[in-house]
């Protein structure tokens, strides 16, 4: 165990060791083990650890382009179908002409439900239409609770029909940045092209996040497949670390939101 988990920050420790355990469950028991919805980085993570074994992975997270997905852990005998991983995608009706909701909207009053995040997935806002993915298990309650959204009321009915999931509109630009090390405020001061100092202040000021957590140390250290946001910068994904320069530094492949 201490092998694997020096490869990954400490603060990730808590989701590999979950993560070893849906591993060793299928591997126990040589069926599919399905997880909640998870982030890039933590799909990235399930699949570094099950390619040391025999087992596949695949992911999914109906709407197209979907960030957030659920990852079904499979032995190599099993032929994974969409309806393995138990998604129900819901349409949000609402008085569009009186009301503007946007994503903050929609997953802070999911959240108010109590719902745990990893039960669902992206939630896409439209022209006059939102739509959501969550686990099935859900999609009852869903039905039921999901009733408002601050103090607008709504309703969610289920959409059955691919072809009318809204898809994603991001639009990623890749270029190659070269720094000295992938300490946060190094990384930052190259992609937002300003100081290190300047970087380190944002980062103390709760400015920026790393996988969707607020990351106030300049000395930590990236990884691939890290998303980042930089208030007022917008938001960039490591895509890869390809080896150092003569001169020793890293080059780094960087992906910045349109």
């Amino acid at each position: 165990m201490e092998t694997i988990l020096q490869h990954f920050r400490k603060d990730e420790q808590p989701f590999i060791e979950m993560a070893i355990g849906w591993i060793r469950e299928v591997e126990d028991t040589y069926s599919p083990k399905l997880t909640g919805f998870l982030d890039p980085r933590q799909q990235r993570i399930v699949e570094s650890l099950a390619g040391g074994s025999s087992l596949k992975v695949a992911s999914h997270g109906a709407l197209p382009g979907a960030e957030r997905r659920r990852v079904l852990i499979f032995p190599d005998y099993y032929e994974p179908e969409l309806l393995d991983f138990r998604i129900t995608v819901f349409d949000v009706k609402y008085a569009s002409k009186f009301l503007n909701l946007d994503h903050k909207d929609i997953l802070g009053s999911m959240m108010s439900l109590g719902i745990n995040r990893s039960k669902f997935g992206d939630i896409r806002v439209g022209d006059d239409e939102v739509q959501f993915a969550v686990a099935d298990e859900l999609k009852d309650y869903m039905v039921a609770n999901f009733t408002s959204i601050g103090k607008a009321k709504v309703t969610v009915e289920e959409n059955v029909h691919p072809e009318k999931w809204i898809g994603s509109t991001d639009t990623w630009t890749e270029d190659m940045h070269i720094v000295s090390s992938l300490r946060l405020d190094v990384v930052t001061a190259a992609l937002v092209n300003i100081a290190r100092p300047k970087a380190a202040t944002l980062i103390h000021g709760g400015k920026v996040k790393v996988n969707w957590a607020v990351r106030d140390q300049p000395a930590f250290e990236l990884q691939e497949s890290d998303m980042l946001s930089v208030r007022g910068s917008g938001r960039f994904k490591v895509i890869a670390i390809e080896g150092r320069t003569r001169k020793d530094k890293i080059r780094l492949v960087v992906g910045k939101l349109e």
